[in-house]
């Protein structure tokens, strides 16, 4: 029963019973009579009181307060009508022949419209001679009402919720107080029944309700968990392939479709790619080119609207090429565009619900928000690749900068050499700076190849035996060409018995870039340059000073970045980045300390050897071009000029 539009019942009693007329009122019945009448009213309000605790059909509960009211007050029927307060009306049903016939009535028409409004009972000894009685109900039912006894139903508020009346006492009389009073109270019972049941509907449908918006929430948190997981991956991802991979594994699972695809243009080419996902293909993702409207994605993109079919193996936009790949039959299909700045970057699609079914308006929201995810990840991987290549172009014009730059000391001593090989008529002298220059080939080899390794972020360093006399030496010869005739002093305070192990050419190297940021700090003030280096315990402890103006503060922190200067002409910032990789690629460590008197570099290098190596323990520089003669180069600590153009 719908109470939400308002139902009645019309009940019709003939029973075969012995009927008990009641007394007319003001007269009083006979004493035995009585007492079996109230027995009845006790016993029948009890079975209501009962059905009411016990009864959850509304239907069947009104339908025994009717009868027992027909019962006890002995009327001919019975008739229930329910407040419709949307439109203001009573409403009613009635079995006319083989059809139910619905009964309306405006309230403040008729005599159950009048006592709907006012709220008040009403009796009447015959129909026809009061003037607020319709008639056409009879009419049409050919019923002949003559006395009536009408009452409201009024609920726990007080409120009229319906009208209850009874017709035709069978004893031909009007109905009396008594029977008003037993109206009264099963009214009251029907009222409660009445409360009760909507009460109980309005709790299913809350519960129905709410059931609704739990599922709902649990998909929205499937939805959540979802795009999280994607932005985790996309992120992660390096390539289209991972992201491609990341994206229809989990979409595919989400909506339990059997396989997926991601249609993309190139950026480079502008050519069509289309990944396609196989949840039972061992493989996983594949890569094929297509053409423009090709299969459903590229119906999709070409069309830039959402497919959804059912049929789709008889659709004409069904390809062999994709959709015939799969290892199963592709029977649905749902796919939505990625949606770009002028037009559609792509397509992404599902096919082939796992269950046999088709992808519901859940699968299409959530394919929508996931294509919407899907466009900004793949822009913005665009774009971080197009800033990855400007950046790398960008890199390799300072790498190519650097190399230049360095170029500079070796290209100078070579300079050096070749004028002193000129005016020099000693053979053996000559050979001297001829292997010299040789060295600086080699020294312009390995700079080209470390500042190679380090675009490529390589790691190749070759340990052996070095010893420390004959290293530093070399390096001396260097930085004293590399000073030329700027008033710097060159201090070396090493132990010259020491023997240790790294490589010898980075090492150089990194010796080489400290000494001249040093040089270019102090510059035309001068100053003292000293390179130091000592065992500490079992680690080499190299040192580089100078007593320049010290490292500005706002660069401090960051010394050792890639492309960090401190504003220096013809400076990129890759070479303290190119120390601290050689250095760590030891396993050692560097470190500095900066004041206004200077700044000093210290590196610690970690020893394998349980103890240093004892001079001629080992072929010198092993793998290397021996020196043809002792050094005739100026000695520790002495002011040397470049040789003189």
């Amino acid at each position: 029963m719908d109470l939400g539009q308002g139902s009645w019942f019309d009940h019709g009693v003939s029973t075969g019973s012995e009927i008990v007329q009641n007394a007319p009122d003001g007269q009083l019945l006979d004493p035995a009579e009585a007492l079996r009448h109230e027995r009845r009213v006790s016993a029948a309000l009890r079975e209501v009181g009962v059905a009411l605790g016990t009864t959850f059909d509304l239907d069947d509960l009104l339908e025994l307060i009717l009868s027992k009211l027909t019962d006890l007050v002995e009327a001919d029927r019975a008739t229930l009508y329910l407040l419709d307060e949307a439109n203001k009306e009573l409403v009613s049903r009635l079995v006319v022949g083989d059809k139910v016939r619905s009964i309306r009535m405006k309230l403040g028409h008729g005599i159950p419209g009048i006592v709907a409004q006012t709220g008040k009972s009403i009796r009447i000894r015959d129909a026809y001679t009061d003037p607020q009685f319709e008639r056409d109900w009879d009419v049409l039912t050919g019923y002949r009402t003559k006395s009536m006894l009408v009452a409201p139903l009024k609920n726990h508020l007080g409120r009229t919720i319906g009208v209850i009346q009874v017709l035709n006492k069978k004893c031909g009389q009007e109905f009396t107080g008594d029977d008003e009073s037993i109206l009264s109270a099963l009214s009251t019972q029907a009222a409660v029944a009445i409360d009760n049941s909507r009460l109980f509907l309005s709790l299913i449908q809350k519960n129905k309700q709410l059931l609704d918006t739990t599922d709902q929430l649990e998909r929205k948190l499937q939805d959540l968990s979802l795009l999280f997981e994607l932005e985790r991956r996309t992120a992660r991802a390096t390539t289209l392939e991972e992201l491609s991979l990341a994206v229809l594994g989990q979409c595919a699972a989400a909506c339990e479709a059997r396989g997926a695809g991601l249609l993309l243009s190139e950026e480079d080419s502008g050519d069509l790619v289309e990944y396609l996902f196989d949840s039972q293909s061992p493989a996983g993702l594949r890569r094929i080119g297509v053409k423009s409207r090709e299969g459903f994605l590229g119906a999709a993109m070409a069309e830039e609207d959402i497919l959804s079919l059912h049929e789709a193996d008889s659709d004409p936009r069904w390809s062999m090429q994709i959709e015939g790949s799969f290892g199963f039959p592709v029977t649905s299909v749902l796919a939505v565009p990625l949606e770009g700045e002028s037009s559609p970057l792509g397509a992404i699609g599902l096919f082939s619900h796992e269950n046999g079914g088709v992808f519901d308006e859940a699968d299409v929201s959530l394919l929508r928000l996931v294509s919407a995810n899907v466009s900004t990840a793949v822009r913005l991987f665009n774009a971080n690749r197009s800033r990855e290549r400007s950046q790398r172009l960008t890199s390799i014009g300072r790498l190519l900068s650097q190399v230049i730059h360095d170029f500079k000391s070796p290209m100078s001593v070579i300079s050096g050499y070749a004028q002193l090989m000129a005016d020099s008529d000693d053979r053996q002298v000559r050979a001297e700076y001829s292997e010299e220059i040789l060295k600086q080939f080699d020294l312009l080899t390995a700079m080209q190849r470390e500042v190679l390794e380090f675009a490529r972020g390589e790691k190749t360093v070759f340990v052996r035996k070095v010893y420390l006399n004959k290293f530093f030496s070399d390096v001396r010869r260097q930085l004293a060409l590399e000073i030329g005739e700027k008033p710097i002093e060159l201090l070396f305070q090493v132990d010259t018995k020491l023997v240790a192990r790294f490589d010898e050419g980075r090492l150089a190297r990194v010796i080489h870039n400290l000494s001249r940021n040093a040089i270019e700090a102090m510059g035309e003030n001068g100053g003292v340059l000293t390179i130091a280096a000592r065992m500490d315990a079992r680690d080499l402890v190299i040192s580089v000073q100078d007593t320049g103006p010290g490292i500005p503060a706002a660069i401090e922190g960051r010394l050792f970045q890639s492309f960090v200067t401190m504003g220096k002409a013809g400076g990129t910032g890759l070479g303290l980045a190119i120390v601290k990789k050689i250095v760590e690629e030891h396993g050692g460590s560097v470190s500095v300390t900066s004041s206004s008197a200077g700044a000093t570099f210290e590196l610690r290098l970690p020893q394998t050897s349980p103890s240093p190596d004892k001079p001629g323990s080992e072929k010198q520089n092993a793998g290397k071009r021996p020196n043809v003669r002792k050094s005739t180069r100026p000695s520790k600590g002495t002011q040397v000029k470049s040789p003189a153009r």
